[in-house]
């Protein structure tokens, strides 16, 4: 058996605390996944799934929430009744951490729980205390049976989250089943299949145990039929839900890996979405922590992320046209006029060719700005965490994301009016929480060799200047290790989740 000492020094204070409450308010509950990962679900390294007497599931709700747990929401395509997740927050290691509730035991593919079992009170009634931990956990008896039923269900080609992870699933079951034959009571077991299964399949889900190999189909049409009674949905509804579940799995896999639209498929904090900007002197680390904030959060919840830049972020179909277009500009204009930031500067304002361009470039980024402020938008209404790399403003003309077309002169007022308006939607839109990535001049110069001094020493003075009304503005010294910058970042999402 495990060493239940070294869970216990593994398990998080905040998790830990909480098993400790609920055993305190007496109140039923148990783990009721594998005994062999009770561990890694402690240590907050796997979701922690409980199930939960009936009776008791507003007094572990408000307990939760007492303990700094806070409620998430699965997506309509995937939210299951009598089935709630929360979060909570490990500060010594920056981790989330999942506290899976159940109200009901539900079996059945990973993407659609079709069976509704009425054991909860039984399965609850024959828990067992886990040696020196606040928890309690199945019997070997129930667990095993659990393990064959989920066996007869769950491991079908046509899930295609299970067929994506045929060989793991597999691997990890078998090692279920071996762990649990070296110390479950065969006698006991077969009085427990009676109990909850009825007569006539006890010998033979028993015998598994000392079978290495996988269950016969004949076994496995039995045990579906023992629990069709107890089915959610007919055939033909399961189906067609199971179908549609696959196909907005599949969406939002798509979407998180490659589209990154304004949609909702995975799971929302219950407080609704927000914006989160990560703003800061190029130099300052923007992109890096941008990037450890959205990975952070996305394993857990949907998020979008935003750039808002025009360097090495993804840019639209709008702009990537002219991006492409950038090295032959360098080429041809090989110094910058005064008010560039990179490169090779000269102290002659911007010439015809120069003008034309930058009025083509600002239009075109204008726009862009308009449509990505739009989605963020529409992202955070519909629950999303948006992650933004930089974010537009226009208090300050010369600082980072602001209009670029007042630099010249000659233009049409229609023309400034349009950008214009695109900067100042950005006010209309404020995020809920801003990162300022601070550092000296000296650090950002050595970080951006290609980025000259003054601009430095000025946009780091502007940075501290620009505010962002409406918005919970914290601010991060970024010349820190890149851990502590990541861990300050997280509390402060945290916060706002």
């Amino acid at each position: 058996m495990r060493d239940e000492p070294a869970v216990a020094r593994a398990a998080p204070d905040c998790l830990f605390l909480l098993l400790e409450s609920l055993r305190n308010q007496r109140i039923t509950f148990c783990y009721f996944k594998s005994s062999r990962r009770i561990a890694a679900a402690l240590a907050g390294d796997t979701d922690l799934d409980l199930l939960v007497a009936r009776a008791d599931h507003a007094r572990l709700q408000q307990a939760l929430l007492a303990s700094g747990f806070k409620p998430f929401v699965a997506a309509p395509s995937r939210a299951d009744p009598a089935v709630a997740s929360f979060l909570g927050f490990d500060e010594a290691t920056g981790r989330l951490l999942h506290v899976h509730l159940h109200f009901s035991l539900l079996l059945g593919s990973a993407l659609l729980k079709n069976y509704q079992l009425p054991w909860t009170d039984a399965i609850l009634a024959s828990a067992v205390t886990c040696p020196g931990l606040p928890v309690r956990m199945l019997d070997p008896a129930t667990e095993t049976l659990l393990l064959v039923l989920r066996r007869s269900i769950e491991l079908r080609r046509n899930d295609p989250v299970v067929l994506r992870n045929w060989r793991a699933v597999n691997a990890k079951l078998a090692l279920d089943q071996e762990a649990l034959g070296r110390h479950v009571d065969r006698d006991i077991l077969r009085r427990r299949t009676d109990e909850l299964l009825g007569p006539g399949l006890a010998d033979d889900i028993a015998g598994l145990l000392d079978r290495p190999g996988g269950m016969s189909r004949t076994l496995q049409r039995q045990v579906r039929r023992r629990l069709s009674a107890f089915r959610r949905y007919n055939a033909l509804e399961a189906w067609v839900r199971g179908t549609l579940r696959a196909m907005f799995w599949i969406l939002g896999g798509l979407n998180m890996r490659y589209l990154h639209a304004p949609r909702p498929w995975s799971r929302r904090s219950f407080a609704g979405g927000l914006i989160i900007a990560v703003i800061g002197v190029d130099g300052s680390g923007k992109t890096t922590l941008t990037r450890c904030i959205r990975s952070w959060l996305t394993a857990e919840m949907d998020t979008m992320p935003v750039y808002f830049g025009t360097g090495g972020g993804r840019p639209s179909l709008l702009l990537a046209p002219l991006k492409l277009l950038v090295p032959l500009v360098t080429r041809l204009l090989p110094s910058r006029p005064k008010g560039s930031s990179h490169g090779r500067i000269s102290d002659r304002p911007p010439g015809l060719l120069y003008s034309a361009l930058l009025t083509m470039w600002a239009t075109v980024l204008a726009a862009e700005k308009r449509l990505k402020l739009t989605a963020a938008q529409r992202a955070a209404a519909r629950g999303l965490a948006v992650v933004t790399d930089r974010y537009p403003q226009d208090r300050i003309a010369s600082f980072n994301d602001g209009p670029l077309l007042p630099r010249l002169r000659g233009l049409p007022g229609w023309l400034l009016r349009f950008e214009a308006r695109a900067y100042a939607r950005a006010s209309q839109v404020p995020p809920d929480l801003v990162i300022k990535l601070e550092a000296t001049p000296a650090v950002l110069a050595a970080r951006e060799p290609d980025m000259d001094r003054a601009v430095i020493d000025a946009r780091v003075a502007e940075l501290r200047a620009l505010d962002f009304p409406g918005s919970r503005v914290v601010t991060i010294d970024a010349t820190q290790p890149l851990a502590e910058v990541i861990a300050q970042a997280r509390r402060e999402v945290w916060r706002l989740l």
